[in-house]
């Protein structure tokens, strides 16, 4: 199957998911700069959101950019991560209403666990859709940076129930940042193979 598809429907997703974040911001009732304040959590939890939402969505773009071909377990797993990013509008503004409140926050690092997972599916499933002997597999190699956001996410899960949620809102952002680094990975791999 030609990817086309896939590509085109996934960014018509996540272009709705980023529509629903928004729409979740509300316009405060004063018109100075203290009536901005109760909006705060919202606002830290939207721009969050918002940073994970086009982390993946550049991570998908450039994953499949070293993609020939997708099969049916591809498109399986693709909706499975879009799932996960779906259900991103709604921890937000669970979190972001109830002010980081500990349950709200450890369902927010649930969703991020999950959609972790669901990229590391979809990644695999690639993978084996292209071969062993494929560039994608040679670019992706060691997925160090994959997994360690998935112990991230799990301590700042356990953090929030069992500690603070500050604690892992700290992780979700580091975890963020650390995405926010390019990984050069296929993009150096695609050159090499084309060059």
């Amino acid at each position: 199957m030609h990817k086309g598809r896939l590509e085109a429907f996934s960014d018509g997703v996540i272009a709705v998911i980023i529509t629903i974040l928004v729409l979740e911001l509300r316009v405060p009732h004063g018109a100075d700069l203290a009536s901005l304040q109760p909006l705060l959590p919202v606002a830290i939890s939207y721009v969050l959101s918002f940073v994970y939402i086009g982390i993946y969505w550049n991570n998908h773009h450039h994953l499949l950019q070293a993609a020939s071909h997708v099969d049916g377990a591809v498109l399986w797993a693709n909706l499975h991560l879009l799932f996960w990013l779906s259900l991103v509008p709604f921890v937000t503004a669970w979190m972001g209403e109830n002010e980081f409140a500990t349950i709200p926050v450890a369902v927010y690092g649930f969703d991020l666990l999950m959609a972790g997972f669901g990229y590391y599916f979809l990644e695999r499933s690639l993978i084996a859709a292209q071969g062993k002997d494929s560039r994608l597999h040679m670019a992706v190699g060691a997925e160090i940076k994959g997994w360690l956001s998935i112990v991230f996410y799990s301590i700042g899960i356990v953090a929030a129930l069992f500690w603070t949620p500050w604690i892992s809102l700290g992780l979700y952002a580091l975890v963020a940042l650390m995405w926010l680094i390019p990984d050069r990975r296929i993009e150096r791999t695609l050159s090499r193979s084309s060059g």
